[in-house]
């Protein structure tokens, strides 16, 4: 496409006055390969607002380069060039007969498409045998988009038959076949074994451009079929937008920047060897501004200096126009790389300039304006402001600065007198006029006078002599508690003819009112700058000076403002002497900010507690003038940390930093188990559980478990001892033990120090019996490829409870070690079981279980699944969009021996706006669809069969942009625009 071209070179201003603007407007002419498009004498070509449009597109005539010239009074530059070509696809020679192909089974071919003549990409499939039976890509076989050939690793029997190549135009949509190509097995015995080798592989060195989609190739031939891998020889691995596609024979990289630069290498492995290729892929990029000119006006005989720079792979080189035209290195004139310089200006250097960068990948432009002036003086732009004041006894300085081209020569009048140098009076080279101790009798109006060989100029403005600005309140130093709020006065008195303005700043940072409202506020009139803090904090101490501006002078006044608050941190908390239940601590005392400490907290954490706690202290209540304190009521064997608060009349303080950690000393427990219970497990079992006791109640090492245990109504306790401390649960086992009958338990602890007490006694049963008769009448049924549906009447009629029924599978009925189980809970009598293999036995019984297990299993069953869905998506999808009727047309799938056969497709519809999906069901290879005009459409299409879903198709996507346009596959170009937009770019940058 055409490049926009620069602001600047549609319009230039001339500044007539304060009120008056000149608009130049640009005009436009075409060049077709270098010589001028005539309009006038051409009726297919019209030029409208800058757009070169064409009407009965000619191959012959139009094909070629199209570059756009803007110009104007002021100049002209460059669009930069276009390219206009065709795309057409002819059809193979029809009285070529392609000879048959001999091979032997297990030997690798390469059948060649040999495309027709052609102009634009070409996308390539294969015809086995008759339409619409298409050769289906794996990793056996291969279809090079490259060449179009087609690639068998390995031939098998099936593979005898008649190919034919098919050549899409993805510009035009027209498609070319070829003659049939038969594939012949030979009759003189197998291919033996043979390693890989590489019949498709990628060029040394491949140029990549930036952001463009780089696609490798890569297919060997070999018995056995070779595995396809893919790495990088610096050994970075592939980042995760590197895709591997057609059972990676094609290598993909998106977005393509110079970390992808490198040696890639394409492995094909069998267990006969293996073979590598390998290529580098280089980055390359097309120009791109870094640095570019702007628009000068300059004075004459003054000098100009333009640099642009541009980055790029390879390096761009420079070159510079004139209004369209290449400007030479001469004289006053000098290039080097992308500088320009031109020394001693005259009018006719005047013009649009473009900077020219260009590599093998493009060619871009930056233009810009130069405008060389010769005027006489004027003040439109720097005049003396009207009314002009200074405070008595001070220095003034008055400023003559007049645009002229070239700079004039300056003089001042007081009145109708012509100044000369004084004592008091100094006049510079450079127009300023300074007078110095200034008196009443200064005041005047005075006149800069400018000239040049244009002409001459001058401003004038009156000079007002004022009072001094006297403070007459001033702020005073304060002290003030946190939270509180005051006013710092700051009040003068002043000479009426000056505007005066206030400020403050707190300790040399100037305040930001609307920043910093919530605690700052300006109050009282125009000649007081009184400032309001608000809920004043720690911080807000410092020193606060108040700023008067007036017209002629500035002044200050400053007070400080101390402020209280909380004491700060206590620090160097230790832990100087410790016990099972008791630690005695020492600190430092923090800061008190202004107010004495009146009395310190304490506070623990240990690694069981959330946060911080309060411990109680020995004395209780611990003064501001106490440095030591002793905590109690610690639990034995516990790793603490400690930190203390202080606090005065303000309030408490900030924490201190923690104390190192220190273990309380051990003690034997003091805690029993909690939550005792049981019951349940298998025959002749007895099941006690408990609620561990939490470490921090531990009280030492070495912490265990007592079990005390007896049948009701017996006197004797057996006992039994467990030493891991995280265990909630033992199990008794002896088969005198009748199922299902109560027991009294208690459960105690013990650690190294000794034991520790029990809990209260609890009844629990012991473990039934598992149930004895199996479900009956089981029955299954596949429902896809991956699931099956099993039945079974429930079990009734036993002495053993049933909690449940437990369903096992297995594929090989030799071997029935189970792979799979499912167990419901309840009275049902019907379950799922998914994520099976495909088209496979499997083998299922059913057992009833209770807290003791399972039952006995019923008798086996089998049960198929269903072959897989195709593993392949529908092909060749094509649409037409009219109005908001969308039209699918789709190659059908053909289910191969090994899969469920196609019984319809589901068209899956997703709207962008609400997220919202609708999916379709036909039995045909056609759909029509119903779009609304105001959203985007994501639209896939799937094969459906006994054994499920199958692949989805490459996602189509339909914009709202393309409501009501005719299809994209049958559409034909009549004519095209080629537009710069230049008219419309100058009125946006008008108005």
């Amino acid at each position: 496409p055409l490049s926009s071209i620069h602001s600047s070179s549609f319009y230039v201003f001339h500044r007539k006055s304060q009120a008056q603007l000149l608009i130049v407007f640009a005009f436009f002419r075409w060049s077709l390969n270098g010589t001028l498009i005539d309009p006038g004498h051409d009726y297919r070509r019209r030029v409208s607002g800058g757009s070169l449009i064409i009407s009965n597109l000619d191959k012959d005539q139009d094909s070629g380069v199209y570059q756009c010239t803007a110009f104007n009074t002021r100049g002209s530059i460059l669009s930069r060039r276009a390219s206009l070509q065709f795309a057409y696809l002819d059809n193979f020679k029809t009285q070529m007969v392609r000879s048959a192909v001999n091979v032997r089974e297990g030997q690798g071919v390469v059948l060649l498409c040999g495309p027709p003549p052609h102009s634009g990409e070409l996308t390539f499939a294969w015809i086995f045998n008759q339409y619409p039976y298409f050769v289906q890509q794996d990793s056996r076989r291969f279809i090079s988009q490259e060449t179009g050939s087609l690639y068998i690793a390995k031939v098998e029997p099936s593979d005898v038959g008649n190919y034919t190549c098919v050549v899409n135009n993805t510009i035009t949509r027209e498609k070319a076949l070829s003659s049939p190509t038969p594939l012949v097995l030979r009759n003189d015995g197998v291919m033996g074994e043979y390693e890989p080798k590489i019949e498709v592989h990628f060029p040394d060195p491949v140029p990549a451009a930036k952001e463009s989609m780089v696609k490798l190739e890569c297919f060997a031939l070999g018995n056995p079929v070779p595995e396809i891998s893919w790495r990088r020889t610096s050994g970075v691995p592939f980042p995760s937008k590197v895709k591997m596609k057609n059972s990676n024979a094609v290598l993909e990289i998106p977005n393509f920047q110079q970390d992808d630069s490198g040696t890639y290498e394409c492995i094909a492995e069998n267990r006969r060897g293996k073979n590598v290729a390998r290529g580098r892929i280089s980055f390359h990029a097309k120009p791109h501004w870094i640095q570019t000119m702007t628009d000068s006006a300059l004075s004459i005989e003054e000098n100009l200096f333009w640099e642009c720079k541009a980055s790029g792979k390879p390096k761009p080189s420079y070159s510079w126009l004139k209004n369209g035209e290449q400007v030479m290195a001469e004289g006053r004139v000098q290039i080097e790389n992308g500088a320009l310089s031109i020394t001693a200006l005259n009018l006719s250097d005047s013009g649009m300039y473009q900077c020219v960068a260009e590599n093998k990948h493009g060619t871009i432009y930056y233009s810009a304006q130069l405008m060389v002036l010769a005027s006489a003086p004027h003040f439109s732009k720097t005049p003396l402001k009207t009314v002009l004041k200074a405070r008595l006894g001070s220095e003034v300085t008055l400023e003559c600065k007049p645009e002229a081209s070239p700079p004039a020569i300056s003089l001042w009048k007081k009145g109708n007198e012509i100044l000369q140098r004084s004592e008091r009076l100094s006049l510079f080279s450079n127009g300023t006029l300074q007078i110095a101790n200034v008196t009443k009798r200064d005041a005047a109006i005075y006149t800069c006078v400018a000239k040049n060989q244009f002409g001459s100029a001058s401003t004038s403005g009156r000079l007002i002599i004022t009072e001094p600005t006297r403070l007459t309140v001033r702020p005073t130093n304060m002290e003030i508690i946190v939270g509180e709020s005051i006013v710092l006065p700051c009040q003068i008195a002043s000479d009426p003819a000056l505007d005066v303005t206030f400020s403050w700043a707190f300790n040399g940072q100037l305040i930001d009112f609307r920043r910093d409202g919530d605690h700052y506020e300006r109050v009282g009139g125009s000649l007081s700058g009184d400032l309001m803090i608000r809920n004043i904090q720690l911080n807000h101490g410092g020193k606060y000076v108040c700023v008067i501006d007036t017209d002629v002078e500035s002044l200050s006044t400053s007070a400080i403002l101390v402020v209280k608050a909380p004491p700060g941190p206590p620090d160097k908390v230790t832990v100087e002497e410790i016990t099972d239940s008791t630690a005695q601590l020492s600190w430092t005392p923090g800061r008190d900010n202004g107010s004495p400490i009146t009395g310190y907290s304490v506070q623990a954490r240990t690694p069981f507690t959330v946060g911080w706690q309060a411990m109680d202290t020995v004395p209780e209540a611990v003064t501001g003038n106490m440095l030591t304190a002793t905590v109690v009521g610690l639990n034995a064997w516990v790793e603490y940390e400690f930190r203390v608060v202080a606090r005065n009349a303000i309030g408490l303080g900030e924490p201190s930093p923690s104390s190192a950690k220190t273990r309380t000393e051990d003690t034997i427990p003091d805690t029993a188990p909690t939550d005792v219970g049981g019951g349940g497990g298998t025959k002749s079992e007895l099941v006690i559980t408990w609620e561990p006791v939490p470490e921090e109640l531990q009280n030492g090492d070495g912490f265990g478990y007592i079990i005390a245990f007896r049948p009701a109504g017996v006197v004797t306790w057996t006992r039994a001892v467990i030493s891991t401390p995280g265990v909630s649960r033992y199990v008794f086992r002896n088969d005198t033990i009748p199922p299902f009958s109560p027991f009294d338990i208690k459960v105690g602890a013990y650690n190294n120090r000794g034991e520790g007490p029990f809990s209260t006694i609890t009844t629990v049963y012991s473990a039934e019996d598992v149930p004895s008769v199996p479900p009956k009448r089981v029955r299954a049924r596949s429902l896809s490829a991956t699931q099956i549906e099993v039945m079974w009447e429930a079990v009734s009629d036993m002495p053993e409870r049933v909690l449940g029924y437990e369903v096992v599978y297995w594929e090989d009925d030799t071997k029935p070690d189970t792979i799979g189980k499912v167990r419901i809970t309840g009275n049902y009598t019907l379950v799922n079981i998914t994520g099976l293999k495909a088209n496979t036995a499997f083998y299922l019984s059913v057992a009833a279980f209770n807290t003791a297990g399972p039952g006995p299993q019923s008798a086996p069953i089998n049960c198929t699944t269903k072959k897989p869905p195709p593993d392949r998506a529908p092909l060749n999808i094509q649409w037409t969009m009219i109005g908001s009727t969308l039209t699918l047309h789709w190659d059908p799938v053909v289910a191969t021996e090994t899969e469920s056969k196609v019984t319809g497709y589901s068209v899956v519809v997703k709207k962008h706006r609400y997220n919202e999906i609708n999916t379709i069901f036909t039995n045909k290879t056609k759909a029509e669809l119903t779009l609304s005009a105001s959203d985007n459409y994501l639209i896939q299409i799937k094969a459906l069969s006994e054994g499920g879903e199958g692949v989805g198709s490459e996602p189509i996507h339909i914009h709202k942009l393309s409501m009501g346009a005719r299809g994209s596959g049958a559409g034909h170009l009549s004519r095209v625009s080629l537009s710069a937009l230049l008219i419309r770019s100058l009125f946006c940058s008008l108005w």
